[in-house]
C-alpha cells in the first residue's frame, strides 16, 4: 500500500526519485555525457543537481573521465552486476542439490548465505508433505538460532562473528534459544567438529533444522543447505538418519564448486567430518 502524506497525496521520496534521474539519464545514453548537457536534461536547479551528482561519484555510481570530463555510470555498478550474476548463477548450480535433497529426506529444502549478519534464504525446494515449512525466498532469519546460520558461522574467523553477534545481539525467539554467547561459542566448536548443525527449536517453537557448509574452491564457506521440518516429524532419531544426506548434498555441492576435501580454508578453520 502506498503511504499517504498529511494532504492526502501519495508520499514521495523525493531526493530518491531525482537522484534515480541523474541514473537513468546515464544508463539511457550511449555515450558519456557533458555536465551541461546532464544538467539540462535533468530539469534540476544547479545547486540540487550538482550535489546529487557529487554524491553518486563518492559513492562510484557515477565517474568522470579524467581526460573529456564526461560522465558515464560508475564501476559500483560493474561490482553489484557481477554480484547479482554469481547469485543466480549459484542458485542455478544449487538447485538440483536441493531438489535431490528434498527428494530423499522429504522435508523441504533451503540455501542460505550471509548477509549483512543475518542468513538470506536465496532458494528452496518445498518437500512432499502436507504439513512443512513455508519459507520465502529473500527472508532472513538470526544466525544464532538458525541451522543455516550457525553452520556458516561455525566456520568463519572468530573476530567476524564477534562483530556479527555485537551488531545483532542474541535475542530469544523461543525458550530453546541459545542466549549465552560462551554457550554460542561452545555449540559453533562442535558444529565445526561434526561437519552439521541443528535447529532446535531454537527459532520457531515446533520446528526443527539440519544444516551443512557449503564450501567453495578455497574451501571459504560460501552458503548452506538445510532441511526444516515440524519437531514431531524430525524426531532425534530421525534427525541422526537424515543427517548424513544432508552432508552428503552440502559435499556434493561444494565439489561442484571445486572444493576439495583437505583444502587449506582462507577462514581460519578446519572442517572435520565424522
Amino acid at each position: 500500500m502506498t503511504p499517504i502524506n498529511e494532504n492526502g497525496f501519495p508520499y514521495r521520496a523525493q531526493v530518491l526519485e531525482r537522484t534515480f534521474a541523474i541514473l537513468d539519464l546515464l544508463g539511457e545514453s550511449t555515450e558519456d555525457m557533458s555536465l551541461s548537457d546532464m544538467h539540462k536534461k535533468s530539469n534540476l536547479n544547479k545547486s540540487t543537481f550538482y550535489r546529487l551528482l557529487r554524491t553518486l561519484e563518492r559513492y562510484r555510481y557515477a565517474e568522470k573521465d579524467p581526460g573529456t570530463k564526461k560522465y558515464r555510470l560508475g564501476a559500483r555498478f560493474l561490482e553489484l552486476g557481477a554480484r547479482t550474476v554469481a547469485r543466480y548463477e549459484f542458485v542455478t548450480v544449487g538447485r538440483p542439490y536441493l531438489e535431490k535433497l528434498s527428494r530423499e529426506t522429504g522435508e523441504t529444502a533451503h540455501l542460505g548465505i550471509l548477509s549483512d549478519g543475518k542468513v538470506v534464504s536465496i532458494a528452496v525446494v518445498d518437500g512432499r508433505h502436507a504439513l512443512r515449512m513455508s519459507v520465502t525466498v529473500g527472508g532472513r532469519s538470526p544466525v544464532h538460532c538458525s541451522a543455516l546460520g550457525k553452520v556458516i558461522l561455525a566456520l568463519r574467523p572468530e573476530r567476524e562473528v564477534d562483530l556479527i553477534l555485537r551488531k545483532n545481539g542474541l535475542k530469544a525467539r523461543t525458550r530453546h534459544t541459545i542466549t549465552r554467547r560462551s554457550e554460542l561459542k561452545s555449540e559453533l566448536a562442535q558444529i565445526r567438529t561434526r561437519g552439521f548443525a541443528i535447529d532446535e527449536e531454537e527459532l520457531e517453537e515446533g520446528l526443527k533444522c539440519v544444516a551443512a557448509p557449503v564450501q567453495n574452491y578455497s574451501g571459504r564457506v560460501v552458503a548452506a543447505v538445510s532441511i526444516a521440518g515440524p519437531a514431531f516429524r524430525l524426531t532425534k532419531k530421525r534427525v541422526s538418519t537424515l543427517t548424513p544426506y544432508v552432508a552428503q548434498i552440502a559435499a556434493d555441492f561444494s565439489r561442484s564448486l571445486g572444493y576439495q576435501p583437505g583444502t587449506a580454508s582462507t577462514n581460519g578453520h578446519g572442517l572435520l567430518r565424522r
